[in-house]
This record gives C-alpha cells, structure tokens and sequence, in this order.
C-alpha cells in the first residue's frame, strides 16, 4: 500500500509584520521545532480519520470550554475537508483528470495554539502536497501559497495573508514583497516578488510563545483593516513602515549587521505598539525580553515574540525570566 506522509512547519515572522496585508514587506523563518503533518493512503472511500481536535465527546461542561478555546468550534476536519474540495476545483477548472483511487487521511500536529505560529495553514499545506503526490498534479511552488490562502478566505471565511503561506511553502528564510506593483497573475492565482535567503545569515534567535492559555488577541477590538481602507494617516503611515523596516532588515542580514537588525526588529514593534491595542501579556512578553538585553518583535499576531540575543548566558536568562510569566523559549530551527 502506498503511504504518503507530508509535513508542514510553523512559521515566525522576523521582520516587517503585519504588513503584508498592505501590500508592504516582510521577512519570515520556518521553526521546524513544530509542525503539522498529514498521512494520506489508498482506502476504499474518501475517509478523514478524526483527531483529538475534533472530538466530540468531554468529561464536563468545563472540558468542552476548555477544549472550545484551544481547539476552536471544528478542530482540523473542516481544514481538511476544504483544501480536497479546493484542489478538485483547481483541477477540474484546469482540466486535469484525476485518477478514482480513494484514500483515508489522518493528521497530527504539536503547532501551538492561540500565538500566532500559523497552524491552520500548515496543516492545509500539508494536506495539500499529499494531493499533489497522491494524484501525481504539480502546482507551480509560487502559486501555492495563493491557492492555500483561498483555502481559508475563499472556503471558510478565515481572514488571513499570505505571509505564513509563502513561508511554508517555500521554506527556509524568505523575503517577500507585496507591492501591488510586483503582482503576477499565474493560474488565476496573484502571485508576488519571493526571494529566499540563505538561512546561515541568521544571527542567533530566540522564540518565546505563551503556554498559558491567556486571552487570545482577538478579544482585544482593532479595526485595522478598516483604519486603513479609510485613510487615516497614522495607520496608513505604520504600514509604509513596517514595509521599509523589512527591506532594511534585509539590507541587515545580506551586511552580517546584527546590532542594526535588532534596532529594525525593535521599532518593528514599537510601530506595531502605535495603532494597536495590545493585551499586557503580550506587551510584558517583550519588556521582559529587552530587560535582558535582547531584542523583540511579535512572531506573528500576538503571544509570541522572537529576537536576536547575544550569547548562552542571555538566552538563558531569557528563558528563566520569560517562564516565569507562563513563555517557553526555544531556539528556532530553520534548516533541516
């Protein structure tokens, strides 16, 4: 029996966040220390095997809360069930025939929840490239993150950019620009300018992310989106920074200038800082983080912060202080 096993990582945003979603720059690693992965074999229908994240069955009223927060209302299954139905619209709309070969498809992940990490589209990537191989259809690599991002906007409502969807596809390190200006239509997909880096450019990172379950970002109102579709400058202006911030940081690591990297990844959040309204926890994540010396930048939308430190003596203060207020550090690993 054929068996294909796919995997997919998280993902931490270095530089130039959230921009991305403004036609601005950004620069992303893959943290290969987490991942979501997909087992996909011949069966006699098409069976999506249920996982912890969809069960429906709790030990309290308490548990099911409990398990509503983490895991949300659908768990992985409808993750799942979108990106197949999407990837038969891809190639039916193209003409490709697929062969009748059913299968069963299974999955896991240890991604955490709640912080930003990019999850849910690992997850669809990872379905995704067992289609791809199952049924023996290539989609060119720069359309992919454009077809998983329809996945989530298109199928389920979910609103998101391509930023973490660029970055677990192509892996590595890349930098991105989405200026409207760069855009290339390619199967009916809008693709942007992608450039990976060398990942040994990287100065030593740390990643913290929040273990205990504090207020997800979005109980914290920020009408972003709509500041900006209705001009205001302040926002506006963030935006175009955020932007800049990323391609300077480029500029950082191709010089080896580490010390100039940090400052960029600092005012990255204090921009950020500016036009958001950002829960304490979040915010005390990266004071803690700077009191020892380290830079700071939110990794993503909140409950997880990644900087550059000096030595093992830094990081492991990191890690003692940013426990103590319910974070686990880790150094990212971007290279297999």
């Amino acid at each position: 029996m054929i068996i294909i096993r796919k995997r997919a990582y998280a993902r931490a945003a270095l530089i130039g966040n959230p921009s991305d979603g403004y036609h601005g720059k950004t620069i992303s690693i893959i943290v290969r220390n987490f991942w979501a992965e997909v087992v996909l074999y011949e069966w006699d229908t098409v069976d999506i095997v249920l996982a912890e994240d969809d069960r429906a069955r709790f030990s309290s009223i308490y548990d099911l809360a409990k398990d509503v927060k983490l895991h949300g209302y659908y768990g992985g299954i409808r993750l799942i069930k979108a990106t197949i139905k999407r990837f038969v619209d891809f190639c039916q709309a193209r003409g490709i025939a697929l062969h009748e070969r059913n299968f069963s498809v299974r999955y896991q992940t240890n991604i955490p929840r709640q912080v930003g990490l990019a999850g849910s589209s690992g997850l669809i990537t990872a379905t995704l490239r067992c289609l791809m191989e199952y049924y023996g259809v290539e989609i060119p690599l720069e359309v992919q993150p454009s077809l998983i991002l329809s996945v989530e906007k298109d199928e389920l409502g979910i609103a998101a950019g391509l930023q973490d969807r660029v970055i677990q596809a192509y892996e590595g390190v890349v930098y991105m620009d989405f200026d409207a200006a760069r855009e290339r239509v390619i199967d009916g997909y809008p693709c942007y300018a992608y450039e990976s880096l060398d990942p040994r450019l990287l100065p030593p990172l740390y990643l913290a992310y929040d273990i205990s379950l504090s207020e997800p970002t979005e109980v914290f109102h920020n009408d972003i989106r709509g500041r900006y579709h209705r001009g205001e400058e302040k926002v506006v202006n963030a935006m175009k920074r955020c932007a800049e911030l990323a391609a300077q940081g480029r500029d950082a690591l191709l010089a080896h200038d580490t010390a100039r990297l940090a400052r960029l990844m600092d005012e990255n959040f204090e921009v950020r800082r500016g036009i958001y309204n950002l829960p304490p926890w979040q915010i005390q994540q990266i004071e803690i983080a700077r009191s020892c010396g380290a830079s700071a930048n939110f990794a993503g939308s909140g409950g997880a912060i990644i900087g550059t430190y000096r030595d093992e003596a830094m990081f492991e203060q990191l890690r003692a202080k940013l426990s103590a207020v319910g974070s686990r550090t880790i150094k990212p690993q971007v290279c297999p």
